[in-house]
């Protein structure tokens, strides 16, 4: 998939550099799609992906017995 990314970049800066600005948007527009999808299967893939648990959004749940503030 990553050469997908690479092949979309590479047409991106060849349409570029032969003056062909629509194609050469297109491209880019293209490699950037492969890129988020590439990230986002990435991460959150279940049989492929990996977790990053210090991105978790889930506020944890403490015991004021263990924060050790006498409060239990």
């Amino acid at each position: 998939m990553m050469a997908a990314v690479f092949t979309s970049l590479t047409l991106a800066l060849v349409f570029g550099w032969l003056g062909r600005q629509r194609e050469a948007l297109g491209a880019i527009a293209v490699c950037l799609g492969l890129a988020i999808w590439l990230f986002l299967f990435e991460i959150y893939s279940p049989e492929y992906g990996f977790r990053m648990p210090w991105i978790s959004t889930e506020a944890p749940v403490l015991d004021p017995a263990d924060a050790g503030l006498g409060l239990a």
